[in-house]
């Protein structure tokens, strides 16, 4: 207890030490001495680097107001130095290079757990064309369609709502044969909304309720961020006439169903009744 009475330490106290240690005053408490061993070595260093730093920063200062002064008498000086031990802010630039560092320490782990730098992600994010696309183009209606899958020479391409993306590595579903092959060389962006995939290869919006149009966005963001499906450029169509009809939907029932404004002009008390069990189901999901 005796740490109590005497907290500064006991100068003439003799401590212990092994063979190869040494005494050296101790940094945090005046008149006591502390060994050289390896649990103190850490404490000793940044102490020692601290009184180094404050050694160069007091000689800084003594030659800035040597330069200072040089320049009130009108001499010539060099450039003004650098404080030495200034901490440097990370700055931007700094952020970018630890980001640099973290993508390569992870490549280089990614190569040696799986011997791939990607982690044996082979997808489109990896791709130089998927940030920086170089053959982006615009295609007529025409010329969409004659990359429906038929010429085996020329790739796959189906675009929704005028963005025209490649499908090639899915020709079993896109080509010929294939269960959505009609959807190909075309911007069907309705049928993804209504579901009527034979009557409905058109772009034109007109008319779809707002369950629709959410499967619409929701197609769209499906091929926007696949990863094997690649955005190669836009469709152009020509105008659509207002007056023109709306394309009729492949199952009336369905498109009145989807329309409550429909049935209250057609039978009001129609649109008042309590949809039906099948129907309530559909709705929840």
């Amino acid at each position: 207890m005796s740490w109590l009475w005497n907290p500064q330490g006991d100068a003439s106290h003799t401590r212990n030490t092994a063979p190869g240690e040494k005494l050296v005053p101790d940094p945090s408490i005046p008149n006591r001495m502390e060994t050289t061993k390896s649990a103190n070595k850490p404490f000793l260093a940044y102490k020692e680097y601290k009184d180094k730093q404050e050694q160069d920063h007091k000689a800084w200062m003594e030659r800035k107001i040597e330069r200072d002064a040089k320049v009130a008498r009108g001499e010539k000086v060099g450039p003004e130095e650098r404080d030495p031990t200034a901490q440097e802010e990370v700055g931007i630039l700094g952020l970018l290079k630890f980001l640099v560092y973290v993508l390569i320490i992870i490549a280089l782990a990614g190569k040696f757990f799986t011997g791939s730098f990607t982690w044996e992600y082979d997808g489109k994010w990896t791709r130089l064309k998927t940030y920086w696309p170089t053959n982006q183009r615009l295609f007529s209606e025409g010329l969409l369609a004659q990359f429906d899958g038929t010429d085996i020479n020329k790739p796959l391409y189906l675009a929704i709502d005028h963005d025209v993306y490649d499908v090639s590595s899915n020709r079993r579903t896109y080509g010929p044969g294939g269960s959505y092959h009609h959807m190909a060389g075309v911007d069907a962006a309705r049928a993804f909304g209504t579901g009527c995939f034979l009557t409905h290869r058109t772009h034109d919006l007109r008319g779809l309720t707002d369950r629709e149009m959410k499967g619409v966005q929701h197609w769209k963001k499906f091929f926007a961020e696949h990863k094997d499906y690649t955005k190669v450029g836009k469709v152009l169509h020509p105008p659509i006439d207002p007056a023109s009809e709306i394309p009729e939907h492949c199952n009336p029932q369905d498109a009145d169903s989807d329309n409550p404004r429909k049935q209250s002009k057609e039978n009001p008390r129609t649109s008042q009744k309590q949809p039906k069990q099948g129907q309530r189901k559909r709705e929840e999901l």
